[in-house]
């Protein structure tokens, strides 16, 4: 089964969209608990957003994409002021947003592959400081992440793309 991970392309936008409405019906339906809401975060539009900086990217598995990412180094607003507890220049540091596998397509390590491309799309870009956030009540996401070696430093209630009431779990990882 051979997995790509590319920037994604105009042609893409109702793949990534189709991604993005299966797991807002898994959360609807209560198999999953990630903290986003249909019609809010995330739409076509964040990846359309994402589409126009040049920032979004796509997992295909045998030609489908099954996953998509935004991978940049802007760092949300929620991030100023936390005890990060590597004290990393902006430019030396990437940022993973709103990775997300389709859930028609789980189980077959797809998001262990797309942060393992994260890191190395880091390095090649001299940021060996790595962040990401998720929501507290998305504890899959929480666990994994740690499993792949990140730390969680803070937890941040916000306004978050448009979702009230978030409170965003912060983590981070330093490239060795």
């Amino acid at each position: 089964m051979p997995v790509q991970i590319r920037k994604a392309a105009a042609a893409d936008l109702d793949a990534v969209a189709r991604i993005y409405s299966h797991i807002h019906t898994e959360e609807e339906q209560g198999r999953a608990v990630i903290g986003w809401q249909r019609g809010i975060y995330p739409e076509r539009e964040t990846a359309a957003k994402a589409l126009e900086r040049d920032d979004l990217f796509v997992e295909e598995l045998d030609g489908i994409v099954v996953g998509t990412a935004i991978i940049n180094q802007l760092q949300v607003d929620a991030y100023a002021g936390a005890p990060w507890k590597y004290e990393a220049p902006d430019d030396q540091v990437m940022v993973l947003h709103t990775l997300v596998i389709d859930p028609q397509a789980s189980d077959h390590g797809l998001g262990r592959t797309f942060v393992a491309f994260y890191e190395q799309y880091a390095k090649e870009h001299d940021c060996p400081y790595l962040r990401m956030d998720t929501n507290i009540r998305n504890t899959r996401a929480r666990a994994f992440y740690q499993k792949l070696g990140y730390k969680e430093i803070a937890v941040v209630p916000c306004l978050f793309n448009g979702l009230k009431g978030v409170k965003l779990v912060l983590l981070e990882k330093k490239l060795g």
